[in-house]
């Protein structure tokens, strides 16, 4: 039987270039996660571009940590991270071994195991908000720490990254990146799908009051 060409998997030379040619090439590619309840698959509508030493929102900025040493890794593996004492966030790592940048996958529109993804976020208002936004899309898939250094390039690991369909590049749009304040706050590496209404809305940086 022939693969379709939309449902081979990215290899890892795709993951292996600029972070800033990786994130508007993975919009509109597939994302499979499979859990012990079943498969759910989503086509990225909206990411974001993190890199490394060369940016100060970056996880990697300062140096490898315990908490972000799988971005120093190779490329085509995930990178979770937990924010806020409540959510988990799913990255992409890009670029050659040591170079630690990574691609914030920020939204998508779920394609089939909606069933599931809504008994993840039961919250869930309509299906275009089961994962409009990073925490949401992480929690619509089940993923959390256990799945920090996955193999996103493996044929039966528990995420994939597939061909998918990339839309006409008249739709993709850039501009800043939500919530990155300080140096960062300026670059325009946020990237989305124009008009579809899985992208979650920009929202500016706003400081921390201290109390």
């Amino acid at each position: 039987m022939i693969t379709p060409p939309e449902q081979v998997p990215l290899d890892r030379a795709f993951f292996d270039r600029p972070v800033l040619d990786i994130a508007p090439d993975l919009l509109g590619r597939t994302l499979v996660r499979t859990t012990d309840q079943g498969p759910v698959t989503l086509r990225l509508t909206e990411v974001e571009a993190y890199d490394g030493p060369n940016d100060p929102g970056s996880h990697a900025y300062r140096g490898r940590t315990d908490r972000n040493a799988v971005m120093f890794g190779p490329p085509g593996h995930t990178y979770v991270y937990f924010t806020y004492g409540m959510w988990f966030c799913l990255n992409l790592v890009c670029g050659p071994e040591g170079t630690p940048s990574g691609v914030l996958l920020r939204g998508g529109e779920i394609t089939t195991g909606a069933d599931l993804a809504r008994a993840h976020r039961p919250a869930s208002r309509k299906d275009s908000d089961l994962a409009q936004g990073p925490a949401r899309l992480a929690t619509a898939l089940a993923v959390d720490r256990a799945l920090n250094g996955a193999d996103a390039c493996g044929p039966d690991g528990p995420l994939r990254i597939l061909t998918g369909t990339p839309p006409p590049p008249a739709l993709v749009r850039t501009g800043p990146r939500t919530g990155v304040g300080g140096a960062g706050a300026g670059h325009p590496w946020r990237y989305w799908i124009d008009g579809d209404p899985t992208v979650s809305p920009y929202r500016a940086h706003a400081p921390r009051k201290r109390r």
